[in-house]
């Protein structure tokens, strides 16, 4: 099973941008064994989904990497490494994978795709140029979730 889990908070700007990327996956037909939601800031309610067992979460996420803004980039984090810590309110994906496995949880992979905000001022809606980059991660996931759904097929998009 994969579950895509779209992650922040919509009144902060760009932090609303896993949920967004969230909501326009949820409106479209997706494989079988594939679920998203839109977990916003609920971080610890997130650990408690991943402790039905997923063999892959991909976490959507805005992420402020210094790169320049609406910069979308995916990644695989060294879940291994991080320590047990219980915050209800956090919702960086380290808290909520180290909340897991502080509860006893695994995960079989974790993919993390993130977009650099532009602004985490309070007030709703995205910046423009996060607001354009929704699409470029929105098909990231589609063609993460293709590979793990087929992982013998030979991708021919970057």
């Amino acid at each position: 099973m994969i579950l895509v889990a779209g992650i922040g908070n919509i009144f902060l700007s760009d932090d609303g941008f896993g949920s967004e990327v969230a909501r326009r996956l949820a409106s479209e037909p997706l494989p079988e064994g594939v679920r998203v939601v839109d977990v916003g800031i609920r971080g610890l309610h997130l650990a408690y989904e991943l402790l039905d067992g997923y063999d892959l979460l991909i976490l959507v996420d805005a992420l402020a990497t210094g790169a320049a803004p609406g910069t979308v980039s995916v990644f695989e984090p060294e879940v291994d490494d991080l320590e047990p810590a219980v915050d209800a309110h956090g919702m960086d994906p380290a808290t909520v994978l180290s909340t897991l496995k502080g509860l006893g949880g695994e995960v079989g992979r974790v993919l993390v795709v993130g977009c650099e905000p532009a602004s985490l001022e309070e007030g709703m809606g995205l910046s423009p140029v996060v607001a354009q980059a929704v699409d470029a991660a929105v098909d990231a996931v589609r063609r993460l979730v293709a590979r793990a759904v087929t992982p013998d097929a030979v991708s021919t998009t970057k």
